[in-house]
């Protein structure tokens, strides 16, 4: 997880959990004057719009105070959904057995882009079964996993 969004987790983590949600992750996308910064949440019993609208006043307030990107970004806050992203260890691992999508920093047997079963997690090293074959990836190395939903 680059800086940027290990600084913002650490900071809003404890607002988002005093509404009675967890802070799913956070990712910020560059983009000059269009940058966006994204809050996750997830609850007991899933999110809603007006979940999504109290914590983004709550966080909102806390980035008003703190300050911590100096560029212009819009702020979007809303549940991880059924393609939820991945961002730690612990998530992976709630999720073995699921089909992930996820994208390298590196390329891992030649490929930036993997699709497989996730099939272990130990410490900070991922395990994905693509088409058989398992392979091996640091999560430092994940630039973005994704869960892939099943309908």
């Amino acid at each position: 997880m680059a800086t940027l969004e290990t600084k913002l987790t650490e900071m809003l983590t404890v607002p988002v959990e005093a509404l009675g949600f967890q802070l799913w992750g956070i990712e910020f996308v560059h983009a000059g004057r269009h940058s966006i910064l994204r809050v996750f949440i997830d609850g007991e019993n899933g999110i809603n719009i007006e979940d999504c609208a109290e914590a983004s006043r709550q966080v909102s307030a806390v980035l008003d105070v703190e300050d911590p990107i100096s560029t212009e970004y819009t702020l979007e806050v809303s549940s991880p959904g059924v393609d939820r992203p991945l961002f730690t260890a612990e998530q992976y691992a709630a999720y073995i057995g699921e089909d992930a999508k996820v994208q390298l920093t590196m390329p891992v047997a030649g490929s930036r882009n993997l699709k497989g079963a996730i099939t272990a997690i130990e410490g900070q090293m991922l395990t994905i079964t693509v088409d058989g074959e398992d392979l091996i990836v640091a999560l430092d190395n994940v630039r973005k996993g994704n869960i892939i939903a099943k309908f």
